[in-house]
């Protein structure tokens, strides 16, 4: 290797080397503080966004907490509205469900008797409330209810201290042994204390709406009766409420039809439920004089009948009659491909009806013309079809045209036929009693009575959709045992 030079470094090449390594020492310590500010200002950056996460964090938990504060309150807020509402329910029509099945003579013996009559049929309707239709389902419920379900319906304490379920067989051979008229009497007594129908009074200052019950027949399909019959019932329920609750029903004999039943029903009605100054209707097989006699001067109310060819007499004299100077009113609706115009022509009823009908103050005819829409398909074209019917009914009551106006004669009309949507068809697709095929001894007759019940239970709760609140009474205790209208428990 060739020795370095030992001859003296230039002055100016060592002030060279010397700046040259001053001016690196300056680079390195421009870049270190410029790192150790970038350093500090991402320090700073990072207090700054764990502060900001921080206060955002708070926010966010004050805001859970006034949430939670705010559900709290309006949770407790609808707990004391829907006690408050148990309680004014259970005055109203005497204690709870228990209390209305307690009023029941049992018809088993004494020795031997573990359950009581009233926690059975509680229990029966608890599990209609589940949604069960079947009386299969009906009795694996009960066999398989929790203990607050039946510390709550008063089942009897086993001697491990349990509450114990009846047995399917104890729950059959109740609903077999109890008197249908017994139960039906109950449940309708105990459903109408809770209506508290207000008092009527008279003379009417103006045409106004008065309060409505409408009377209408079902038949239960799926039940048939030792003689090979189905099961037949005649129900009155209130109408233009738009939560119609069955006051009465009478089951209709083999040999005999509605027509000899509907009096009796409302005369017993009447005595545990004033129907003084209501609007009674009814089908035109209920256009009889002596029933229009019993509601005006007996029940001292007003009736409302469709007229049709059971009354030849009558008929032909209404479609006689000159509608020219008549009280006019119309409607209209739409929907589900369907358009509806009515129009009402009313007028005081004249002296020749007045004398076929009796107690007749004013006669209506309702135009009904339909027009319905509908698509046909051929595979390859699509074809729009329109069908337009008409309809003429005639009507009879006994309200003047200072109690009914023609708007009010057109809503008692239209209001008796949603008995068939919302009572009728409640029963046979919701709570799907045509489909049951119990029928044995009076097991149908009495499963129907408390689907009554069950209806009543949920429209007098304030509540219209009845499949809806029963898929929510499945979940909610609380609501359930409101509905049952029990002693509410803190």
């Amino acid at each position: 290797m060739r020795d370095q030079s030992c001859m003296p470094v230039p002055a100016g090449a060592a002030e060279a080397v010397i700046a040259e390594a001053e001016e690196t020492v300056r680079r390195v310590a421009g870049r270190e503080e410029r790192r150790l500010r970038r350093a500090a200002r991402g320090a700073r950056a990072r207090r700054r966004l764990a502060a900001d996460r921080e206060r955002k964090a708070e926010q966010r938990r004050d805001r859970l907490r006034s949430e939670e504060e705010r559900l709290r309150a309006a949770a407790e807020k609808a707990r004391e509205a829907l006690l408050e509402q148990v309680s004014a329910l259970r005055e109203a029509s005497g204690g709870s469900i228990l209390d209305c099945f307690a009023v029941l003579a049992d018809p088993r013996g004494r020795r031997g008797r573990r359950h009581s009559l009233p926690c059975v049929l509680a229990l029966t309707v608890t599990a209609m409330l589940h949604g069960k239709t079947r009386l299969a389902d009906i009795t694996a419920w009960i066999g398989h209810a929790g203990q607050d379900d039946l510390a709550a319906l008063g089942a009897r304490t086993g001697p491990d201290g349990r509450r114990t379920a009846p047995c399917g067989k104890t729950v059959t051979r109740i609903l077999a042994l109890v008197s249908p008229r017994a139960l039906s009497r109950a449940v309708a007594a105990w459903l109408a204390a809770a209506e508290r129908p207000g008092p009527v009074t008279f003379p009417l200052a103006a045409p106004a709406p008065l309060p409505h019950v409408a009377c209408d027949g079902k038949e239960v399909r799926g039940a048939v009766r030792p003689d090979g019959t189905s099961l037949f019932l005649l129900s009155a329920a209130t109408a233009g409420t738009g939560r119609p609750v069955v006051l009465a029903d009478r089951e209709i004999e083999a040999k005999t039809s509605e027509i000899p039943e509907l009096g009796p029903m409302l005369l017993e009605l009447s005595d545990r439920f004033p129907l003084a100054g209501w609007v009674c209707t009814a089908d035109a097989l209920h256009t009889q004089r002596a029933l229009a006699v019993l509601i005006t001067e007996k029940l001292q109310a007003h009736y409302l009948f469709t007229v049709k060819r059971n009354q030849a007499g009558l008929y032909d004299a209404l479609a006689a009659l000159c509608w020219a100077g008549a009280r006019r009113h119309a409607t209209k609706d739409e929907g589900h491909g369907r358009r509806e115009r009515r129009s009402h022509l009313v007028m005081d009823a004249p002296e020749e009806i007045r004398n076929l009908f009796p107690h007749v103050r004013q006669v209506a005819r309702i135009t009904r013309t339909r027009t319905v829409t509908t698509w046909k398909n051929n595979g390859k074209r699509r074809t729009r079809v329109t069908k337009t019917s008409t309809e003429t009914v005639y009507l009879v009551t006994s309200l003047t045209a200072r109690e009914a106006a023609p708007e009010h004669i057109a809503a008692y009309a239209r209001q008796h036929w949603s008995t068939e949507n919302q009572v009728h068809l409640v029963r046979d697709v919701t709570l799907r009693e045509d489909a049951s095929k119990v029928h044995a001894d009076n097991r149908a007759r009495n499963l129907a009575t408390l689907r009554n019940a069950e209806m009543g239970l949920i429209r007098q709760h304030g509540r219209t959709g009845i499949a809806a609140t029963i898929r929510e009474a499945e979940y909610d205790k609380h609501l359930l045992h409101a509905l049952l209208r029990l002693e509410p428990t803190l």
